[in-house]
């Protein structure tokens, strides 16, 4: 079984994945999030330092793509494939309401005759593997047969399906009976995102699907980051971990407040790793003083199990 770590906006950016990578291995593939290609054909400041070129990476990380304009697509693919990178990943799952009003991410799967034609348009110029990733539809599960359909037509390097519909965005529960259907009809390798918060999550679908070679975690690895590894999360790596995602962040923010800012999203997942978290937790969330909050987090981990 393949483990990928999903792209999260705000959090798995270039310093975290490299982190995470040194304290905790374990993930096959690092999915990049998405940049959103426009027809000024360059990459702003911070999307080049969140696509640093391959052979710097020392993991295999996938870069994200999402726009519904076949030509920006086309020319992002291009400068990702000259920075190295053997696979783009086109996003078509994003539920957020900005993207979805623009008829981006999921929002493309509301008019599947156009999803059609752009996927005619990359795949038949496209420089290197393309793989998707998909939700099941925008407001019901039983517009993904036809989506599949479309899937079908085209060498998906691999289809990543998040098994709900746009709506849901990130609730309710996971609707298995089209990803079974999926697994029965898709002709494109398939990998399974949603809800594998716990390693046991991952057993039971890797024993219901043996032939899915692939995993999708997102939530589960923020909350847990040494899920994947031998022995688990160790407490002394993670505090060590969480250090260094600190000084990294104070030194790229240029300041405590955007880098506490960021951790404390970070903080928001792993928080649930430790039993009677609920009183630092909130101090944690209120400070805004860098010493104070060097000193909460060293109390968890010191203090809590």
């Amino acid at each position: 079984m393949q483990y990928y770590f999903a792209p999260m906006e705000g959090l798995t950016d270039s310093i975290y994945r490299r982190l995470h990578h040194k304290y905790f291995p374990g993930v096959d593939r690092y999915y990049m999030p998405f940049i959103s290609p426009t027809v000024h054909r360059t990459l702003t400041n911070r999307e080049e330092r969140e696509l640093p070129f391959a052979d710097t990476e020392g993991f295999t990380a996938v870069p994200q793509l999402l726009t519904k304009v076949p030509e920006d697509f086309l020319w992002a693919a291009q400068v990702i494939r000259d920075r190295g990178y053997e696979e783009v990943n086109l996003n078509l799952g994003c539920p957020s309401g900005t993207v979805t009003a623009k008829g981006k991410g999921s929002g493309m799967l509301a008019d599947p005759d156009s999803l059609d034609r752009f996927l005619d348009s990359i795949f038949a110029a496209a420089p290197l593997p393309i793989s998707v990733k998909t939700r099941l539809g925008v407001t019901d599960s039983g517009e993904f047969p036809a989506l599949l359909e479309i899937y079908n037509r085209y060498p998906i390097k691999e289809l990543t399906i998040h098994p709900r519909v746009r709506k849901q965005f990130y609730t309710g529960g996971v609707d298995m009976e089209q990803f079974r259907y999926a697994v029965a009809n898709s002709k494109n390798p398939l990998c399974y995102n949603g809800d594998v918060l716990r390693m046991a999550d991952a057993e039971k679908i890797q024993a219901e699907f043996p032939q899915v070679q692939a995993i999708m975690i997102g939530r589960g690895l923020i909350g847990d980051p040494g899920m994947l590894s031998p022995g688990g999360t160790d407490i002394g790596k993670l505090e060590n971990f969480c250090d260094e995602l600190l000084e990294a962040y104070l030194v790229a923010f240029g300041g405590s407040r955007n880098a506490m800012f960021r951790l404390k999203e970070n903080w928001g997942f792993l928080i649930g790793y430790f039993e009677n978290h609920e009183k630092l937790w909130k101090k944690l969330r209120k400070t805004t003083d860098l010493a104070e909050y060097r000193s909460i987090t060293k109390e968890i981990f010191h203090t809590l199990k």
